[in-house]
Order: structure tokens, then sequence, then C-alpha cells
């Protein structure tokens, strides 16, 4: 039984949104959790660190999932997705940064991409309702 008000706000939020906001919400905890997992290898939070950047790769591994593979798109994303996770593990081993903030970059840059693909089908589907 969820009850925190918040609580019922994310579940309505999921359950109303399109596939499209769904997956900029994936990329949006994924983001979230790679920034939370480098400020905890800069903090020296090694627990921190952790979590978060397992948290991250759980849901990279959920984007994997959701390719549709009759797109030759899939294979690309999916090559990439593998290896911002194989960064993830090696940020997690050696603690090192860099590689971690690579992730994010990867993942910022196919947020904004998922962004202009929401406005543009938004917009198509608006002009063929008329």
């Amino acid at each position: 039984m969820i009850s925190s008000p918040y609580e019922k706000y994310k579940q309505s939020s999921v359950q109303t949104s399109t596939p499209g906001q769904l997956i900029i919400m994936l990329y949006d905890g994924a983001i979230r959790f790679v920034r939370a997992g480098l400020d905890g290898i800069s903090s020296n939070d090694i627990a921190k660190a952790n979590i978060n950047l397992v948290k991250a790769q759980s849901i990279i591994s959920e984007l994997m999932s959701t390719l549709n593979y009759s797109y030759d798109i899939s294979k690309n994303l999916y090559a990439l997705y593998e290896y911002m996770n194989y960064l993830l593990i090696q940020t997690n081993i050696k603690k090192k940064i860099e590689s971690g903030e690579e992730v994010l970059g990867y993942l910022q840059e196919l947020r904004e991409t998922w962004i202009a693909v929401n406005k543009l089908t938004a917009g198509m589907s608006l002009s063929t309702e008329q």
C-alpha cells in the first residue's frame, strides 16, 4: 500500500506516461545515480559509490531490455549501453571518476535526444489528429 503523497504521485506519473516519457525517466534516474556514485567516490564514501553505481547499471540494463531490434539503431544502442555498463563497473572497481563522467556524458546526450524525439512525435500526433 502506498502511503505518502509523493509515492502516489510517482506511481501515477509512471502509469500515465508515454513510452518516450518513461525512457526519459529512466535516463533521469541513471544520471542521478551516476552523479551520486561519483559524489560517493569524491567524498570517499565507498558504500554510497557502490550502491548508486550499481543502481545506474540496473537502469542501463533495463534500457537494454526495452530495445526494439526491428530498428538498426537498436544494435548500436545495445553496444553503447553495454560499454556504459563496462565503464560503470570500472568506475566502481577502480574508483576513477573519469570513466563515470564519460558515462554521464553519454546519458545526458541520449536524454536530450529522447526529449527532442518526444517533442517531434508529440507534434506529429497533434498534426495528424486535426
